[in-house]
C-alpha cells in the first residue's frame, strides 16, 4: 500500500488494496433503502440535494468575492474556495462553530457534503460561514494594521481516516501516512 499524498482533494491512504471506501457505505445505503423505501429514498435524495443547491446558491450570490464555489455541483457535495482569504482559517473556524469541513489541496478548498442530518441546519450553517468569513477578514485586516505576516497555513486532511488533520511540511507526510498503515495492520 501506498499513500498518495498528492491528490486534488487531500491525501489519501488507502485502508485496502482496492480503494479507502468501506463496505459499511454500501451496506448503509442497502439499509437506507430498504427502511425508507424507493420513495421515501428518493424524496430524502431530493431533500439533500436540495440543501447542496442553497448552498451553492448562497455562495454565488451572497459570499461572492470572499469565496466562490467549485466547478458546478450536481449531488450533494459544494467545494468552495477564496481567493481573498485564507480559506483553511475559514474552515478551522468552522470547525469551533462544530462544522466539519473536509480540507482540499490544489487548490486549496473546502467541502461539505450535505447529508439528512444537513438538510434542517441550511441556515445555520450559512449564517456560521457568513459570520465566519467576516471574522477571518476582520483578523486579516487587523494583522495587517499591526504589522504582523498572515501564516497561511498548512493544514491538511488524511482521506482514508475519519477526522484526522495534522499540519506542518507536506514532504513528511507520505512518510507519515506509511508509517500509520504499518502500525495500522500490526496487531
Amino acid at each position: 500500500m501506498q499513500a498518495r499524498p498528492w491528490q486534488v482533494h487531500g491525501i489519501i491512504i488507502p485502508s485496502c488494496h482496492t480503494d479507502n471506501r468501506p463496505g459499511a457505505l454500501l451496506a448503509g445505503c442497502w439499509a437506507s433503502l430498504m427502511s425508507l423505501g424507493e420513495a421515501g429514498y428518493i424524496a430524502a435524495c431530493h431533500r439533500i440535494v436540495g440543501a447542496a443547491k442553497r448552498i451553492e446558491r448562497h455562495i454565488r450570490e451572497e459570499l461572492s468575492p470572499d469565496l466562490h464555489v467549485m466547478g458546478n455541483p450536481i449531488a450533494s457535495v459544494v467545494a468552495f474556495s477564496s481567493n481573498t482569504l485564507n480559506i483553511y482559517k475559514v474552515g478551522d473556524r468552522m470547525a469551533h462553530r462544530g462544522w466539519e469541513l473536509n480540507g482540499l489541496q490544489k487548490p486549496p478548498a473546502l467541502h461539505i457534503a450535505c447529508t439528512m442530518l444537513t438538510v434542517s441546519a441550511v441556515d445555520t450553517f450559512l449564517q456560521d460561514l457568513a459570520e465566519v468569513v467576516a471574522e477571518v477578514k476582520l483578523a486579516r485586516a487587523t494583522a495587517e494594521l499591526d504589522g504582523i505576516k498572515d501564516n497561511e497555513g498548512d493544514m491538511v486532511a488524511l482521506y482514508g481516516v475519519a477526522d484526522t488533520k495534522i499540519g506542518g511540511s507536506l514532504g513528511v507526510v507520505p512518510k507519515l501516512a506509511e508509517g500509520f498503515l504499518d502500525a495500522l495492520y500490526k496487531a
